[in-house]
């Protein structure tokens, strides 16, 4: 198998994915790429704005737009990304992943664990109630299972996680 040029972490909000990204670029010495913030970047204004004011189709239009940027121009540097929580629940963007070799990587989380680091959060829009977000989490859990390798986060520390991350042997 060849080494990656990109690893995408996966997952539901609040799994960690932008801390465990760039402690794992850090010991990597990969760039790092956070979707998110590319996107509040780019449009000037807060996910929860962009929800807010246009809607999640605009949101997701952007997100794809956004992704495909960055697979188009970062194939300079092996980079570490971390992805939105609902952007894995977009097939095509999997597909456009791994068509450009990269490898994704779920942080899995139980949904406990998930509510508990999210409850006290504002700049999450989907996270309304308990209720809508175990639903929310529900439907997505089929698209995370679909990533490449699993690494569980609940109980585990960033820096743990890194560690199991580096210990799946595909990284160099």
């Amino acid at each position: 198998m060849a080494i990656p040029r990109f690893v995408f972490l996966v997952g539901f909000m609040g799994c960690g994915k932008t801390t465990v990204g760039k402690l794992l670029a850090g010991r990597l010495g990969w760039g790092f790429f956070d979707l998110d913030e590319q996107i509040e970047e780019r449009l000037g204004r807060t996910i929860p704005q962009i929800f807010a004011q246009q809607g999640e189709p605009y949101f997701r239009e952007v997100e794809r737009s956004m992704l495909e940027g960055f697979l188009a121009q970062a194939a300079e540097r092996p980079t570490v990304a971390a992805l939105g929580g609902g952007t894995i629940a977009q097939p095509e963007n999997l597909a456009r992943i791994r068509a450009h070799g990269g490898i994704s990587i779920w942080l899995r989380c139980s949904l406990e664990e998930l509510r508990r680091r999210c409850s006290t959060l504002t700049n999450r829009p989907l996270f309304r109630d308990a209720a809508s977000f175990e639903q929310l989490y529900q439907q997505r859990l089929p698209y995370y299972q679909q990533a490449d390798f699993v690494v569980d986060v609940g109980d585990r520390s960033p820096s743990a996680a890194v560690e199991d991350i580096l210990a799946l042997g595909v990284l160099k």
